[in-house]
């Protein structure tokens, strides 16, 4: 049995305290919202950000940081990308020597365009940091219905202690020394579903997310290959994979809020009608920032950065793109 402590008591937070103690670990989930916590110990439910999905009374929860934090096996880093760096250097002094921090969000920090696991190693040096990530929503996790995911780390013993500690008949977990490729992958997916779900606000059909999705995935997998990720962490569960669901499911924050811009929202507007964080408008300046960096073409990333910063109309947006030169699918194939 491990023990573990969810720092972050949003809906992922929740369904992954939900699959850890299915598994038999001790679980304690820690919120900065002592009010957040109150709700927790009355109701054993998110009512809010994940109802439906009761806790178990075995379940710990704390406003303490601290009571979390030491003497866990497992730290779940489950805050919002936004809030990572300030999450870290709050835990620091707290951890012991060598901490197990598995990353669990999705995004690029905006100033220093690092990657979570890069953001904790520079907060924490001496932690054994990991990712986890692929296809999921919440929503799902929590109701137990099968979802597979990828764990990854720098070393494949943590790799591999996280995949034990979270497989089930109905989690499996995969792992990957390609921690780069796969937080690109989750990151940058966010940004493509923005696209997606301004197409679906527009009234446009599924050639167009399948446009979307594939050309995404293209723009993607440029820049991560170039950044020194593997093609196949980009071809697989945490690339292409986390892309479909993120793009086409009912779930997706992302998707929604993009819909909802499509439809005339401001940017602000649709995150307020949400209601939960947003990570592709987060993710999305760093996304071209990293494209400029890297000099790689990521023209339906540059045109939902215009969308959301520079008040372009959805619309105008997808226009552009439609009509950009000519030229072939792929430049490394060559006629006979």
């Amino acid at each position: 049995m491990a023990k573990a402590g969810i720092i972050g008591a949003g809906s992922w937070g929740c369904a992954l305290a939900a699959v850890l103690d299915k598994n038999g670990h001790q679980v304690t989930i820690w919120s900065v919202f002592e009010d957040e916590i109150a709700m927790l110990k009355e109701k054993h439910e998110h009512i809010k950000k994940l109802p439906g999905v009761p806790l178990s009374a075995s379940i710990a929860f704390t406003s303490d940081l601290g009571e979390a934090v030491r003497g866990a096996d497992l730290l779940v880093l489950a805050a919002p990308s936004a809030y990572t760096r300030d999450t870290v250097r709050k835990m620091a002094p707290l951890v012991g020597e060598a901490p197990m921090i598995v990353s669990v969000a999705k995004g690029i920090e905006e100033k220093s365009l690092m990657t979570l696991f890069e953001v904790i190693k520079d907060e924490i040096p001496s932690a054994d940091a990991a990712v986890l990530c692929g296809p999921s929503h919440a929503e799902e996790v929590g109701r137990e219905l099968p979802t597979t995911l990828v764990a990854g780390a720098a070393s494949k013993k943590t790799a591999e202690f996280i995949q034990g500690v979270f497989m089930n008949e109905v989690f499996r977990v995969y792992t990957s020394p390609d921690v780069l490729g796969m937080e690109l992958g989750g990151a940058l997916k966010n940004v493509i579903a923005l696209a997606a779900g301004m197409a679906d606000g527009l009234g446009y059909g599924d050639n167009t997310k399948a446009a979307l999705i594939t050309r995404g995935i293209a723009e993607i997998s440029r820049l991560a290959v170039k950044m020194g990720a593997k093609p196949e962490t980009l071809n697989g569960l945490t690339g292409i994979g986390d892309l479909i669901v993120t793009c086409a499911s009912r779930h997706s924050r992302n998707r929604r809020a993009g819909m909802l811009m499509g439809q005339g929202y401001t940017m602000q507007q649709a995150m307020d009608e949400v209601q939960m964080v947003v990570e592709g408008v987060y993710s999305t300046k760093a996304a071209v920032a990293l494209g400029q960096k890297y000099q790689v073409s990521m023209p339906i990333i540059e045109q939902v950065h215009a969308v959301l910063f520079e008040d372009k109309p959805a619309r105008d947006a997808v226009m552009d793109l439609m009509l950009r030169d000519r030229r072939a699918e792929y430049t490394t194939q060559e006629w006979e």
